[in-house]
């Protein structure tokens, strides 16, 4: 069900507000670029900072402007099981096709704890959900034996994006899970070596900026066409690894306001601005690959 390229989209500000116009260029670029989906309010997006009726407008802005040419995964997850089922079901009632569910952060709940959380979640919804796996966010990280455990209980819970930083571990989900589940990257400079051990595709922060450049390798990949899919890995190397020189999505916004396709690369406290010499690196890589010439 899930293959290909999605992007966790970045929430663009201005004065401290949602820039809903940036917000409708970014999702073109993305479209224009051939990409398989979006995901609004992510950790990309800033989720922590927005607030409910903030993040429930992202999600129905980004249906609004996406009018079906490409999915759209709304962002729902929270340490909040409550929280996290209200706002997937409003995301079902503004037209989402799916939910991101990450895992709770904070709370450090057991194995038993994210079952029932997630399975509350999805007795909760009709939508196809992705579970969101991201240790070094979360500190908790869900066990293979519990994905299996909420595949067999809920029929739509359908994929994970699988961002641990290791092959081991998609080793682990695909031998004890179905083929029709789909594993996705959540780890950009680990998408080519995921997808050699049976992921479908990534969730990428890359492609806000490169989007028809990150399509195409998975796609080049999917086809069968290893080498070609490795020179572009290869080749975007240094920009997959320089939108993390500070967090997400600080180095993505940046970028991206260089390029016009935003107006500011404003966020919200706690984050801040890049540092000056982390600015210049990026500046540096983004001239290197011919895409910024300012």
């Amino acid at each position: 069900m899930f293959r290909g390229t999605y992007t966790a989209l970045v929430t663009p500000f201005n004065n401290d507000q949602v820039d809903e116009a940036s917000f409708a260029r970014l999702i073109e670029f993305q479209i224009e670029n051939g990409i398989t989906g979006i995901v609004p309010v992510g950790t990309t997006g800033e989720s922590p900072t927005l607030d409910y009726d903030e993040h429930i407008r992202v999600i129905k802005l980004a249906v609004q402007i996406a009018k079906g040419r490409c999915k759209v995964i709304a962002g729902t997850g929270s340490n909040s099981t409550a929280e996290a089922i209200a706002l997937t079901k409003d995301a079902e009632k503004v037209g989402a096709d799916a939910a991101l569910l990450v895992a709770p952060y904070y709370n450090k709940p057991t194995q038993e704890g994210l079952f029932r959380h997630f399975k509350a979640i999805a007795d909760a919804t009709v939508l196809p959900i992705i579970l969101y796996s991201v240790p070094g966010r979360c500190v908790v990280e869900i066990a293979a034996e519990t994905v299996v455990r909420l595949v067999a209980a809920c029929k739509n819970i359908v994929a994970i994006k699988e961002a641990g930083g290791s092959v081991e571990r998609v080793n682990q989900l695909r031998s004890v899970l179905p083929e029709s589940f789909n594993v996705l990257s959540g780890d950009e400079t680990l998408t080519l070596p995921f997808m050699a051990c049976g992921a479908t595709g990534v969730i990428s922060v890359a492609s806000n900026v490169i989007p028809k450049q990150v399509g195409q390798m998975v796609q080049l990949f999917l086809k069968g066409d290893l080498v070609a899919a490795r020179n572009l890995h290869f080749q975007y190397y240094p920009i997959f690894k320089d939108l993390f020189i500070e967090p997400n999505p600080v180095p993505a916004k940046t970028a991206l306001a260089w390029m016009g396709i935003i107006e500011k690369a404003d966020v919200r406290l706690p984050l801040c601005e890049m540092s000056e010499a982390n600015s210049k690196k990026l500046r540096k890589t983004l001239h290197q690959l011919g895409l910024f010439n300012g």
